[in-house]
């Protein structure tokens, strides 16, 4: 069956929500592994980590295979992976919780399970990279950064009901998020073998030799080209920043604002009921939020701001917006906790909307068609190996000093910055394959 664009689009959509709630369906369960089951701040650092890392290694493989196969099976075979990642995960979580008393702190074999969960869905959590090559597939240089921008709105809308179902599924039962993201990752598999056509022709003359499937090789790749190494590097250096100083956000605001429990912390008066909102609600509220912000500069405003501003002012100005709010979020207190928290969450989400899509359009410019889906493979490869970083020094960061993750980000920012600016002072030229390195 042959879809039309708009058609091949919704599938993307579906595969990059399926990747961003099997995530922030889960994010509310994160600190409850800290606060209720015991685990330590560095093993949650490196259990979100272990997906990003998993994802780093067969990133260059996956984007490989997609080239030379086509863009269905491989985004198929990676959503099969999600369904038994997440799977693990729920059935782990729920065995643990059943048995919480005997396991408080866990076991061995506990956080091996969940481990092995996470590395098993990164492994094949080529779904984002994947569903990515199919919308440069489709779509011209011109309008790249537009299309792109579906990205951001899936990502968005993953943040709003992704945080905001956990956080009501986690307070019924802690194997119910787990749950719901495994039942998603089931309806994107059949999305996926039913209705997705192949968008892209398969290169079967393309040789996988082994070399080229080692990721660390792939990354030595991408820096040698130099047009985008810099750029690359930036890329790389925006995700462990990003990571590092969100990737603790909600216990964060659990342990310093206290947003925890049934205690009533707004109420106000609509068609004479009376509400009020939990200070255990805000968290999700909050990144319900950011996923608002997202969807609006994403899924709205990325195509006309890149026409008027163009993809370097919206990529600096992204990363001044990171930076503002990781400072709101730093000096927040208690009393003015809501006005800084949301202000500041807004200045990341609006950062990260304009930044990624931008930075990920210059970079795919600069190259020609030929091996795209490999290239966009090593950038999520990059944006993996990020991810892993940030998470894992977050962790330890977090201990010595809550703050510290975002201190840390806002220093890697400003680096960012600088390279992006060196990097596009380059003077271009005809644009190379990584593979022909």
């Amino acid at each position: 069956m042959r879809l039309s664009k708009p058609g091949i689009l919704f599938c993307a959509f579906i595969t990059l929500l399926n990747d961003r709630l099997g995530e922030t369906v889960l994010l509310p369960l994160l600190p409850k592994l800290k606060t209720t089951f015991g685990i330590s701040a560095q093993t949650l650092g490196l259990i979100g980590g272990s997906y990003a890392l998993s994802q780093f290694a067969l990133a260059p493989l996956i984007g490989a295979l997609s080239d030379r196969y086509g863009r269905k099976p491989v985004i198929t075979y990676c959503v099969i992976g999600s369904v038994v990642g997440l799977s693990l995960f729920a059935i782990t979580i729920g065995y643990w919780d059943t048995n919480l008393l005997v396991l408080k702190g866990g076991t061995p074999l506990i956080i091996s399970m969940l481990f092995t969960a996470r590395i098993i869905d990164g492994a094949s959590g080529g779904t984002a990279a994947s569903a990515t090559a199919i919308l440069a597939d489709i779509s011209t240089p011109e309008n790249r950064a537009k299309t792109f921008g579906l990205i951001g709105a899936a990502f968005g809308l993953g943040f709003i009901i992704g945080p905001l179902l956990g956080g009501l599924l986690t307070n019924i039962a802690f194997t119910l998020p787990g749950i719901l993201a495994t039942l998603f990752a089931i309806f994107n598999l059949i999305i996926i073998i039913v209705y997705l056509p192949e968008t892209y022709t398969p290169n079967k003359n393309l040789k996988l030799r082994k070399r080229s499937l080692n990721p660390i090789t792939q990354l030595i790749n991408v820096f040698k080209n130099p047009l985008i190494n810099r750029l690359a590097f930036a890329f790389f250096l925006f995700f462990m920043a990003f990571n590092g100083l969100t990737s603790f956000l909600l216990l964060y605001l659990e342990e310093i604002f206290k947003w925890v429990g049934n205690e009533p912390i707004l109420s106000y008066e609509i068609l004479n009921l009376n509400l009020s909102i939990a200070k255990g609600l805000l968290p999700a509220l909050n990144l319900a939020w950011v996923g608002v912000v997202a969807i609006i500069v994403q899924g709205f405003l990325i195509g006309k701001l890149v026409k008027k501003y163009g993809e370097t002012k919206l990529t600096m100005g992204g990363i001044g917006f990171v930076i503002a709010g990781s400072s709101l979020l730093i000096i927040g207190n208690p009393n003015n906790a809501i006005a800084m928290v949301f202000i500041g969450c807004t200045l990341l989400a609006l950062g990260t909307g304009l930044v990624v899509p931008s930075l990920r359009a210059i970079i795919s410019k600069k190259l020609t068609s030929s091996g795209q889906g490999a290239i966009l493979g090593n950038l999520q490869g990059l944006q993996s190996l990020g991810s892993f970083l940030g998470y894992a020094f977050a962790g330890i960061a977090y201990k010595n000093n809550p703050s510290n993750p975002f201190i840390i980000g806002m220093l890697l920012l400003i680096f960012v910055a600088y390279l992006v600016y060196g990097g596009l002072k380059l003077q271009p030229r005809k644009p190379e394959s990584v593979y022909n390195q």
